[in-house]
């Protein structure tokens, strides 16, 4: 089972995915019209799998790791069945540094020594998991292929030759010491995910919504200005012309810590809706695996899947076509469990080798129900295995409100976890401020029915303050400008700042309000403007000026109440 195998004269890729007595049922990755019957068939001896070294950072591949760039020069912009290419290049050297010597005991995740892949990721060789032995030899300091040896590792079975890169089977996870505790968050610099649903590292999310809600956006934000060290991003069956607006903008992104382009650090996946269903539904194995291998080096990885509805339905019509018994909706009985097995992989993790590493991968999955129906079976059963669930609204996307995260239907299981980070790094006061905010926003949500009976000015002056305070939260600081330079990404201590004055203004404001001042002078203040247009007037560089914005909320409620006594 799951055996790869070689079919017809081109060479096919197929792999074997059901076995009836003598008879094997292959999944051929590639269109299979013309074969006919007695065709040669022949077994490669292993399962799908990647090949895991320096050259992966920076690459474009399809589903089954196929480079895209490299096939697109041997048969142009229409690939042709059969045409293969390595997943690394085999011809360009790479300056190796040795960080062991001989006769160094060695063990699985142990770091043999360093490629610079990219000017932003250092590329660490690592000893294959479940080998383990004394170094017989290893290489100088010098410059090397992939397939050159640089290193030789005596085991009780015999010598085994390390080259700088090695092949692993993408449907099995690559062990690790243990799990840790995800605590730390993934900063992303977009407001309503870092302080209402933040997602930790090592955590994992998933992003539901309709067509035009924008979750190719969100996770194109989530890509460029997330704090992982290494972004994968998987376009399993989107649109042709989505991936090509991918393909094409991200080589011009420019990393925002480092300047350098964002490429450098960041890995694509191509596998588009008119590509074969077979190979999509290896994407995101191919994916994981991937992350999981530079999760072992001690970085933090970000796997972006777009979108794992498109996926499921490969899973059904793969089913089909094997005469499965259908489940809900034509999905096969066993899409729970893919999905767990998926979504399961993500984690912070203490890594194998003989000293202690940290790395963590998480993985953030775009859902897209149809009609934008959350109760479908893919979004039903992704709620169970993610923590995070970022619901987008059809209404706030038609709204012009982006990002078009639901505050009401969403939630983050990782609020506790994190809350220790934000009250360490930032200000002990984060979580009180963020729930008086969720406070507020629920109770507009109650009173939204009230206004549209008997409208706004029907209400008592407390209830119309909520009202103007979920205006403020909804305006200055949940609304997030991806295309200005200024807001479209804020830091974590530029969020609080921002939070703290719209909350205190709030709270000063209920205080006078209660003691008879009317809701329209507070409505009419100037400062009331500043702070809807401070998100983009504040650089993130300079989050001190809100402290002035925040002196002058105090200031402007003082004197309100001080000219009515």
């Amino acid at each position: 089972m799951h055996e790869m195998v070689t079919v017809g004269k081109e060479k096919l890729r197929g792999e074997i995915i059901r076995i009836e007595e003598d008879v094997a049922i292959i999944q051929v990755y590639e269109n299979t019209s013309g074969l006919k019957p007695g065709e040669e068939v022949l077994g490669t001896g292993k399962p799908l799998s990647v090949e895991l070294g320096p050259g992966l950072i920076g690459s474009i591949y399809d589903g089954i790791q196929r480079p895209l760039t490299i096939l697109r020069e041997k048969t142009g912009i229409f690939i042709r069945r059969g045409v293969e290419a390595p997943s690394l290049p085999r011809d360009k050297k790479w300056h190796f540094t040795p960080k062991m010597k001989a006769n160094d005991q060695a063990q699985g995740g142990d770091i043999l020594g360093t490629v610079l892949e990219s000017e932003l990721i250092e590329h660490r060789i690592l000893v294959p998991p479940n080998l383990q032995g004394k170094i017989s030899e290893i290489a100088d300091e010098d410059d090397y292929t992939v397939e050159d040896t640089i290193a030789e590792i005596k085991t009780n079975s015999g010598t085994t030759k390390i080259k700088m890169f090695h092949t692993w089977p993408v449907r099995r996870p690559r062990p690790c010491k243990r799990r840790l505790l995800p605590e730390i968050p993934l900063i992303t610099g977009q407001r309503i995910i870092d302080t209402f649903f933040p997602i930790a590292k090592g955590g994992s999310a998933s992003i539901p919504g309709g067509f035009g809600t924008g979750k190719t956006i969100t996770q194109q934000q989530l890509a460029k200005w997330s704090d992982a060290d290494v972004v994968i991003y998987v376009g399993c069956g989107e649109r042709g012309n989505e991936m090509v607006d991918i393909l094409s903008s991200f080589p011009e992104l420019k990393d925002p810590k480092s300047g350098k382009p964002l490429m450098e650090r960041t890995i694509l996946i191509a596998n588009t809706s008119n590509m074969p269903v077979s190979a999509r539904e290896a994407s995101i194995y191919t994916g994981v695996t991937i992350g999981e291998y530079y999760r072992d080096m001690g970085y933090h990885v970000a796997l972006m899947a777009d979108s794992t509805s498109r996926w499921a339905e490969a899973l059904r019509e793969i089913s089909g076509r094997l005469e499965e018994m259908p489940a809900e909706e034509g999905f096969p009985s066993y899409l729970p469990t893919r999905l767990s097995e998926f979504y399961e992989r993500a984690g912070i993790v203490e890594t194998l080798s003989s000293g202690k590493r940290i790395g963590s991968l998480s993985i953030i999955g775009a859902v897209s129900p149809p009609g934008g129906d959350f109760s479908e079976p893919v979004t039903t059963h992704t709620k169970r295995f993610t923590r995070v669930f970022w619901a987008l609204d059809k209404e706030l996307a038609d709204a012009r409100h982006y990002p078009a995260i639901n505050w009401i239907l969403s939630y983050s299981e990782y609020v506790d976890e994190v809350s220790e980070w934000w009250s360490k790094n930032i200000d002990k006061e984060w979580r009180r401020y963020r729930n008086e905010a969720m406070k507020i926003l629920q109770r507009e949500d109650e009173l939204k029915e009230i206004v549209k009976l008997v409208g706004p000015e029907a209400l008592p002056d407390s209830q119309r303050l909520i009202l103007e305070a979920a205006r403020m939260l909804r305006i200055a600081f949940l609304q997030q400008n991806a295309l200005d330079p200024i807001d479209t990404y804020s830091t974590p201590l530029k969020q609080f700042k921002m939070l703290k004055i719209i909350i205190t203004f709030y709270e000063d404001a209920r205080k006078i309000v209660e003691k008879g001042v009317p809701i329209f002078k507070i409505t009419q203040l100037p400062i009331v403007t500043e702070i809807m247009r401070m998100k983009g007037e504040v650089p993130n560089d300079n989050p001190q000026l809100l402290d002035e914005y925040y002196l002058r909320v105090k200031e402007s409620l003082s004197r309100l109440k001080e000219s009515l006594r």
